[in-house]
């Protein structure tokens, strides 16, 4: 842990779940802050100014999807990590979350040991000794350089056709965060021609069979990540 904690906002309208969280990230080091409903934690937000913020879905007078839409209209919460944690398991919640731009997504009941490790994981996007600059990526043994359109896979260059680049730079560019298809296409193609959902598929397949499966993960009904080690 560095010497200034960094700040976890949990906002959920169990107290049992709160403490529970709570307990563990303290005891990781965190400074952690709690709120009870959505109205709450954008209230608390402004205040605090958290790295990470873990929202419940279902709770009163605000929920979380509602609440995660209004904080990313802000802009000083634009590139805040925001975490979803919900005991629904229904794939289309999961992509409701993901569309009004969460960065994970968690379910319960929470095991404290998963959760942890996974909230370090992506917090260490920002932290890591994994470079990312607006030119290069270097993440494991993995270099990605945006000049020149190449790629090193422990130091053995890999050749890529253009778009399969374009797309393994997006998605390792901001490890573990999850593009949906949208926004893969909006990011790869834009609006110059008529793209599928299967050219989206088929690129995936051909990263994998150049990088190997480790990398590219697929969220399923919502988009592809850059998984994280």
């Amino acid at each position: 842990m560095s010497a200034v904690k960094q700040k976890i906002l949990i906002v959920d309208d169990e107290p049992d779940i709160l403490e529970l969280i709570e307990y563990n990230l303290k005891k990781e080091g965190y400074q952690v802050f709690l709120a009870n409903n959505g109205q709450e934690g954008i209230t608390i937000a402004k205040k605090v100014h958290p790295d990470l913020i873990i929202l419940d879905i279902m709770m009163p007078k605000m929920d979380g999807i509602e609440a995660c839409r209004l904080m990313r209209a802000i802009p000083e919460f634009k590139n805040t990590f925001m975490v979803f944690l919900t005991a629904r398991s229904e794939e289309y919640s999961e992509i409701a979350g993901f569309n009004v731009g969460a960065d994970d997504y968690i379910a319960k009941p929470i095991k404290p040991r998963a959760l942890v490790s996974r909230i370090n994981a992506i917090l260490r996007r920002n932290s890591s000794g994994d470079e990312v600059s607006d030119n290069k990526v270097e993440i494991g043994d993995l270099v990605i350089d945006r000049e020149a359109y190449l790629v090193y896979q422990a130091g053995k260059k890999v050749i890529l056709a253009k778009k399969e680049f374009e797309l393994l730079y997006l998605l390792a560019s901001k490890p573990g965060k999850v593009y949906t298809r949208e926004s893969i296409l909006k990011n790869i193609w834009e609006d110059s021609v008529v793209v599928t959902n299967r050219t989206i598929d088929v690129h995936i397949r051909k990263l994998r069979e150049k990088l190997g499966e480790t990398y590219v993960a697929t969220v399923k009904g919502v988009g592809y990540k850059f998984e994280l080690s």
